[in-house]
């Protein structure tokens, strides 16, 4: 039985996705949020149990999910667990910013506990949560919920932050090129639905590309502009438009927000 504490936007897609992948039923899962309109939207949409009564969830519980914000009464949280829940159920905290120290802090350092960077393409199937455990947590532990709603990657906590303002956020900077690529090709005199189809072909086939060659981008650049040709007229352009700086400032500048969060 898993129960989630905190019914938000990131819970419902880990829920949706997991019932969707096969790997949890409705019947393995309870949810406890304040608000009851949530609870009630959560239960009509998926069937799962869900109620404002935190007790009666944690004792059945052989996992815990904590899905609140970090602003939250994250000592109350830790009590109720601590006093309620199977002390060898393994807490699993999506908890933005708060380290694996302090959640020992509120929960107790002998318990297994997880803290997980849920990625945003959990519909998809793609994308890597970042994940880090405690000394008494272990992979098998966690796994098989962690595959449910998309791809693991087994970091040190030290590089959680990195993992965020990179990782997490990098649909961010892909949905943009997508978006300005787009639109470079309607001002070039594409209608709109030409170049929207023409740019999502352009990004799936490039992906596969690199996955089928195992080559690296600049040698597919090498093999795609030809001497003075089209191509790399076009690469000389973008090399002077401090395109690869601005991304790369762009993904620092999120790492420093995440740690900021954090403090």
């Amino acid at each position: 039985m898993i129960h989630f504490v905190g019914g938000g936007q990131m819970v419902e897609a880990i829920i949706r996705a997991s019932l969707r992948n096969g790997t949890l039923t409705k019947d393995q899962i309870t949810v406890t949020d304040v608000s009851e309109e949530r609870n009630t939207y959560l239960y009509a949409t998926y069937q799962v149990k869900a109620s404002k009564e935190l007790e009666p969830s944690l004792q059945q519980a052989n996992m815990i999910v904590i899905g609140v914000r970090p602003q939250d009464d994250l000592a109350s949280i830790g009590e109720a667990v601590r006093e309620y829940s199977n002390k060898d159920a393994i807490i699993v905290s999506i908890i933005a910013g708060v380290t694996i120290n302090r959640l020992e802090s509120f929960l107790g350092d002998e318990r297994p506990i997880v803290r997980v960077i849920p990625n945003t393409l959990t519909d998809t199937g793609f994308g890597y949560s970042g994940v880090a455990l405690n000394e008494q947590a272990s992979i098998e532990q966690v796994d098989d919920f962690l595959n449910g709603f998309g791809k693991v990657m087994y970091i040190e906590e030290r590089l959680i932050d990195i993992f965020t303002g990179f990782g997490v956020a990098g649909p961010n900077y892909v949905y943009y090129f997508i978006e300005s690529f787009a639109d470079a090709g309607v001002l070039a005199g594409l209608s709109r639905e030409q170049a929207w189809k023409i740019t999502l072909e352009n990004i799936v086939g490039s992906v596969e590309m690199l996955k089928q060659t195992g080559k690296h981008p600049r040698q597919l650049l090498d093999i795609n502009n030809s001497a003075g040709g089209v191509g790399i007229n076009a690469l000389h352009e973008l090399n002077g438009s401090d395109f690869a700086a601005g991304l790369q400032r762009s993904v620092l500048k999120a790492v420093k927000r995440t740690t900021e969060l954090g403090s």
